[in-house]
């Protein structure tokens, strides 16, 4: 029976596993829907005279929680409700036996919309996600164009006459009061494509990684409206000689001030994500992007926590996953050996536990306090967690000013026996869909080829423990310099043989773009490996929630919630009720922000450190077994798994690497007439490097002229 075949038979259990599967995915699309839907009759006049006059009849006079509730029962749970959900989903999806083949099916059945479009302003996009866009840019401009149509026809002079404005001062503050409005649609979710372990994402196939781009998209949104917000009431102001309004800090009303403090942050940052900055001045674009945080807690001062609920779920998932990276982030992980490539390329490689699992692709966080303690850069992951149980590697170019001083650090004649290292991570998709074609054409460029080692190693994997049919694989590699082509070294995996290479039916095409022949072999500078002396305190990288990391995940996000409702309802009901009674004209608007903006952190501390010490003490005693195993001598023992395999590696000929390698030297390789030549049913095109080389690649996929092509962007960070 062909392999694929016997994955679409499933066991009883299996059955009932997607059955579950099926029912919570029809619940989150139903909520999901529903959620927008809200959005959309928000600003119609049947929601404002109908429906909201309902609500508030049964939430304005709770004791417990009084207008606030509103918000968090419309806006604010449905999303934590689908965060929730969607962790048990994931839990099901991993623990499905037949995942894969159904992640393939759904990908083949939208594959016309999944191909490329290269839009300015917006890159390489796919006909989803632009439709998508699409959809949200109308979302924002019908809210913005109801709230003005009911509004606008109640102005008029005689409705002005009392305040003594004009018609057009009076349409000018209404316009900028919406504008503001639309732009918390916006905000509600800014923080959810930056939210690395979101269920949310994952759910529905993507990465945080990948949806750094809907981050981007959100931001500059975010910020044209909150910004023509702002820039509207100051003309109104001055136009009707009321300046004085921008100094306003109100005791039980908009803080005018709190929301020019929090535009303020919120430009500042804006500005340093431009590319010209960005691209020369990381540190500034990294360290101004921590105004985020004067950027919300102002926001908050500004509209009050009543109507903040309607951005909070987006932050709150935000600040439950930034808080859990912390609390991983605070240990050092153990660093087993470097290689040192002459191309100013290291490998690093982590002792990891058995229970870490990743796919392909996958990244992580890097934190080198010895070059900064601030700084955390995100790496493509190389190694295949199928393929090396006990090792995790990344491969780091020497690009910017952090990567360089860690490759002349590794690279110093002076000798470094031990280097502190914490990461945040793996972070990846639930899972890949390689399998489904006969023909894999991976193009790189420069160190564009580190996510397709991880891919390579993992179809390995599968050809030798599931015997069955991979797709053959053409690599496209593009290098600048001969020692660029080092990084073909770190394609077979370190426990590797080469036979298994071979029969993964691998074909590399190696391009040196600035060299017309080959360097002399005595010219060529060999590839060193350091090894680093252990230490009792460092850790392999483990799941930081366990091996049921989503269960965890959900138990968290719902049992913080819940805390964090029950001590609002508490404060409300027997401190600030028996003062405000409901009015809200007695007690501080800023003070009860800063009371729930603490009672969410605290809520949100206690859960998530009770779960990561709970799983600290299981995951303790993998830890002190893989120390063991080590060896307890300064450095690597020679009985060490590490020491035996990566000694192995380096004596190996890589005969199969290099009987499967064309080099070609001063010379580009012709992409169109590569991809049309290929005949197979169906062709993966990956591609990976340079922002022109990607261009092209989509363009050739998206010209219609070969449908067998299939084309997919990959992130890549080095």
């Amino acid at each position: 029976m062909d392999s694929r075949m016997a994955q679409r038979s499933s066991s009883p259990s299996s059955s009932n596993s997607n059955g579950f599967q099926a029912i919570i995915m029809a619940l989150l699309l139903t909520v999901t829907i529903g959620y927008f839907l809200l959005l959309i009759v928000t600003p119609t006049n049947m929601y404002r005279q109908i429906w909201t006059p309902k609500i508030k009849a049964q939430t304005a006079t709770s004791t417990y929680f009084g207008a606030q509730g509103r918000t968090l029962l419309l806006n604010t749970f449905p999303f934590i409700f689908i965060a929730v959900l969607g962790c048990v989903y994931l839990h099901l999806w991993k623990k499905s036996n037949d995942k894969n083949i159904n992640r393939v099916e759904g990908k083949q059945k939208l594959t016309i919309w999944r191909r490329p479009i290269i839009m300015k302003g917006l890159g390489i996009v796919s006909r989803i996600e632009l439709c998508f866009f699409v959809m949200f840019i109308a979302l924002l401009v019908w809210t913005f164009a109801s709230y003005l149509r009911i509004i606008f026809p109640t102005i008029t002079p005689k409705s002005v006459a009392k305040s003594g404005e004009k018609v057009w001062e009076a349409k000018l503050e209404d316009s900028a009061l919406r504008l503001g409005l639309v732009g918390n649609i916006a905000l509600t979710f800014l923080f959810v494509p930056v939210t690395r372990g979101s269920s949310v994402l994952q759910v529905f196939g993507l990465t945080s990684e990948a949806s750094v781009k809907y981050h981007i998209w959100l931001g500059h949104i975010v910020m044209t409206l909150f910004s023509a917000h702002g820039i509207c009431y100051i003309i109104y102001w001055a136009a009707t000689h009321q300046l004085s309004e921008m100094l306003k800090w109100g005791k039980t009303d908009i803080s005018n001030l709190a929301g020019e403090l929090s535009l303020l942050s919120g430009l500042v940052l804006w500005i340093a994500t431009f590319p010209r900055i960005r691209r020369k001045m990381f540190e500034l674009f990294f360290y101004t992007h921590h105004l985020y945080i004067l950027f919300v807690v102002f926001f908050v001062y500004h509209v009050g926590v009543s109507y903040a609920g309607i951005m909070l779920p987006g932050f709150y998932l935000f600040i439950v996953d930034r808080y859990l990276r912390f609390l991983q982030s605070r240990s050092n992980v153990r660093l087993v050996s470097a290689r040192v490539l002459p191309c100013e390329t290291v490998e690093l490689n982590f002792s990891k536990s058995k229970g870490l699992s990743f796919t392909p692709t996958s990244i992580m966080f890097v934190n080198v306090p010895s070059i900064s303690r601030m700084q955390w850069h995100p790496f493509t992951i190389t190694s295949s967690s199928s393929l090396e149980a006990e090792k995790l590697s990344v491969v780091i170019k020497g690009e910017g000013s952090w990567s360089k001083k860690l490759y002349q650090m590794l690279s110093s004649p002076i000798s470094v026996d031990r280097l502190n290292v914490s990461v945040e991570g793996p972070y990846g998709p639930p899972s890949t869909h390689f399998l489904r074609h006969d023909l894999l054409i991976m193009v790189s460029g420069g160190s564009g080829i580190t996510p397709f080692i991880s891919i390579i190693r993992e179809l390995i994997h599968t050809s030798e423990s599931q015997k069955c049919k991979t797709p053959e694989i053409l690599l496209i590699s593009v290098f600048k310099n001969s020692e660029d082509l080092t990084m073909l070294d770190l394609l077979l995996p370190i426990s590797g043989a080469p036979s298994e290479t071979s029969k993964l039916g691998l074909q590399i095409e190696a391009y040196v773009t600035r060299e017309k022949q080959p360097i002399l072999a005595e010219d060529k500078k060999n590839l060193r490996t350091i090894w680093f002396k252990p230490n009792p305190s460092d850790q392999p990288i483990t799941p930081i929630l366990g091996q049921n990391n989503w269960l965890w995940l959900g138990a968290i996000i719902s049992s913080s919630f819940i805390i964090f409702l029950i001590s609002l309802g508490a404060l409300n009901r027997y401190y600030i009720y028996p003062i405000d009674k409901n009015t809200n004209d007695i007690y501080s608007y800023p003070i009860k922000a800063v009371l729930n903006m603490l009672l969410i952190c605290i809520s949100i501390v206690i859960t998530s450190t009770a779960a990561f010490l709970w799983n600290k003490k299981h995951t303790g005693v993998e830890a002190n077994q893989i120390q063991n195993m080590e060896g307890a001598t300064p450095m690597a023992s020679p009985n060490s798994w590490f020491y035996n395999a990566d000694r192995e590696m380096e004596s190996l000929p890589q005969q199969s690497l290099l009987q499967s390698t064309n080099l070609h030297f001063g010379e580009r390789p012709d992409l169109k007439k590569i991809l049309f030549e290929r005949k197979e049913s169906s062709v993966g095109v990956l591609v990976c490097g340079p922002k022109k080389m990607r261009h092209e690649v989509a363009n050739i996929c998206s010209s219609g002229l070969a449908s067998n092509l299939h084309f997919e962007s990959i992130s890549f960070s080095w």
